[in-house]
């Protein structure tokens, strides 16, 4: 893949002055996104701008697949079906240009983890990916035709969760899908959790701590209560059973030890017989009454013969006979001392074999052996302490759940506020968003409250008996005002399709406006807009891209005369006259401005032909160029100078992270 800038672009959040007035990038971009054997696509390289780059095409040519890359590029799930037929496999690459500071700094510490999110960059360290030579990242996803896939970071191997956490932090997908989702009230309250950032999450995060713990100071409490007579019966049995060991006091290996002790005893009369007949053989009877020659009179007598012979070979065995006479010696000596030792002991004996019959009884009862024993002791004893049904054993574990409830509770009301508050923003900001989406009578409010409950596992909060459950005590619904003097309603009841459309389109800009990631995907959220309304969707995702690198897939000319980079996807027959796969090739071309007047008049009038449809597509070109350029200067002058940013400096970090899939 090649390096696809090649030029500067001074996109604000994107990209920064250097100290020597050359720009540098000071926030991750996807470079460049290389998709083969995907649906239409057989070979195809997008080359994106660190702004905002618009992907159209007609109908059918393949404008999906382009979003199906990004999805299968996070981690999200592959379906073999979309491998292009004849193809063994489909393949998404992509190229991460990474900000220079932020190639330079070292990974943060184990001390530093839970005080600020890890980069892209940090989270393809930790998995042993490696950098290109111009600082950028590659990362790659295959899909073979029979299902199987592959994940790769800077070269390497790695688990497909590991890319889907790299790529999390780097991009966001929204899309159609992600829009209808908002619909269900589950979902809602994520969405105002991610808007509120930190001052839902931090006390969300300690809320959910203490809730775990206190319920299960609730179960336990209340188990032993419904339990206590069952309980009490298994408690009395394990005591009888410690209080029975524990008389006996068994010590580790001393059943073992026994065996040995008591064969010794029990063999004494044939031992001494044994040991006295080898110590006869060797030196002859302790009382010298033997007539028997014995070994080491024996061996005096050779050494005598030897020593008395002139031939030197006979006499040179003596040293040799002298060493035997040693060690015939040394094991009489032996022989000796274990007789002197070995005595006849009947009442140790009788005191082993009834101590073996006390750790018998224990052993039938309890273990296999005494270390068994005593290792059902120690477990004995510790379910002892949660078998504990005495008044001042309950007393002490609702008093330990009460304060948790307590502390619970107070989170619960630290989580609630903060929604209320972001709530009240929120809204105002959607709302803001819809008043330039044609819907200016129209308001929306993300209703905050909790849900009354009853019963041991309900929290007091503030006085009231709620829910509480894994995500706080609040239930939260999107509602939408239609026009003044309407009651707010359900946003899926109060909206027609086409404002469902806008409202959802409002509330996307909105997160995406929130949300830090460095890349925004958005898969033709702007279904269903047409118009004016058109034109202010072109103009908030203009806006977006002065602070993240966007990327539009849409059908609406009006959208697409704001991009800084124009691709379309064109759909074209076979690719050789040769060829009989009957599969239509898409190819992906960067358009000029030529192309772009072209094609927005496709777009427009569904012909690139007429005089009108090219004049109102310049016309369009002209007035998304002018209003950019009229934003831009309010915006600078509305802003403080920016900071110069060199290498080695800080960059922006990607902000929390979230889990973004394909269903």
């Amino acid at each position: 893949m090649h390096r696809p800038f090649d030029h500067v672009f001074d996109r604000i959040g994107v990209f920064g002055p250097g100290a020597s007035g050359v720009v540098v990038i000071v926030r991750p971009v996807l470079a460049e996104l290389r998709i083969q054997g995907l649906g239409v696509i057989e070979d195809a390289t997008l080359d994106l701008h660190p702004g905002l780059t618009v992907v159209t095409g007609e109908t059918g040519a393949g404008k999906t697949m382009v979003v199906t890359g990004l999805h299968l590029l996070g981690g999200g799930r592959a379906d073999s079906s979309r491998v292009r037929r004849g193809a063994t496999r489909a393949m998404v690459e992509g190229r991460f240009l990474l900000p220079p500071a932020e190639t330079d700094a070292e990974p943060p510490g184990d001390e530093d983890a839970d005080e600020a999110p890890r980069s892209a960059l940090h989270l393809a360290a930790d998995a042993g990916a490696a950098l290109d030579d111009d600082g950028s990242l590659i990362a790659a996803r295959t899909v073979s035709a029979d299902g199987r896939s592959r994940a790769h970071l800077g070269g390497r191997s790695v688990p497909m969760a590991v890319l889907g956490d790299v790529t999390d932090a780097a991009l966001a997908v929204h899309g159609q899908h992600e829009a209808l989702r908002l619909l269900r009230a589950a979902e809602q309250r994520a969405v105002l959790d991610r808007f509120a950032g930190a001052a839902v999450a931090e006390p969300l995060a300690a809320y959910r701590r203490t809730r775990t713990a206190w319920r299960r100071a609730v179960t336990e409490l209340t188990r032993r209560r419904d339990q206590a007579r069952e309980m009490s019966r298994e408690a009395d049995m394990l005591r009888h059973g410690l209080t029975e060991i524990e008389a006996v006091d068994p010590q580790p290996g001393e059943d073992a030890d026994l065996v040995a002790e008591a064969r010794r005893l029990a063999d004494a009369d044939d031992l001494r017989a044994t040991a006295t007949g080898a110590l006869a053989a060797l030196a002859g009877p302790p009382d010298g009454t033997g007539e028997d020659p014995d070994a080491v009179g024996l061996l005096g007598e050779a050494r005598r013969r030897l020593q008395g012979s002139d031939d030197p070979a006979l006499a040179g065995l003596d040293p040799r006979l002298a060493e035997a006479a040693a060690l015939l010696g040394d094991a009489a000596a032996e022989l000796t001392d274990y007789l002197e030792r070995l005595e006849a002991d009947p009442a140790r004996l009788e005191q082993v074999l009834a101590r073996q019959a006390d750790l018998k009884g224990l052993t039938r009862k309890y273990a296999a052996d005494i270390d068994g024993v005593l290792a059902w002791a120690d477990d004995a004893r510790a379910k002892l302490e949660g078998l504990d049904t005495s008044d001042e054993a309950l007393a002490a574990l609702a008093a330990e759940a009460e304060q948790l409830a307590g502390e619970a509770a107070g989170h619960a009301a630290t989580v609630s506020a903060a929604r209320r508050e972001a709530a009240d923003r929120f809204g105002a900001a959607v709302s803001a968003e819809l008043d330039g989406l044609a819907m200016g009578s129209a308001s929306v409010q993300m209703a905050v409250a909790p849900k009354d409950a009853a019963g041991p596992e309900a929290l007091t909060v503030e006085g009231r008996s709620v829910v509480a459950g894994p995500d706080g005590v609040d239930e939260v619904e999107l509602l939408l005002t239609p026009h003044a003097g309407a009651p707010a309603l359900p946003v899926h009841k109060g909206a027609s399709g086409g404002e469902l459309s806008r409202v959802m389109l409002a509330v996307e800009v909105v997160l995406a406006g929130a949300d830090t990631t460095p890349t925004l995907v958005f898969d033709e959220v702007d279904a269903g807009v047409g118009g004016r309304a058109a034109v202010e969707v072109g103009r908030r995702l203009a806006r977006l891209a002065r602070t993240h690198q966007v990327v539009v897939v849409t059908h609406l000319a009006q959208v697409a005369a704001y991009a800084d980079r124009h691709l379309v996807v064109d759909k074209g027959g076979l690719a050789d006259a040769g060829d009989t796969d009957g599969v239509t090739r898409s190819a992906v071309r960067t358009l000029d401005d030529g192309d772009r007047t072209i094609e927005l008049a496709r777009m427009l009038a569904g012909t690139e032909e007429t005089e009108t449809g090219r004049a109102h597509a310049e016309e369009l070109l002209a007035a998304a160029a002018a209003d950019r350029s009229a934003s831009t200067e309010e915006g600078d002058a509305g802003a403080d100078a920016p900071t110069p940013i060199t290498r080695g400096a800080t960059t922006r970090r990607s902000g929390s992270r979230r889990s973004r899939r394909a269903g």
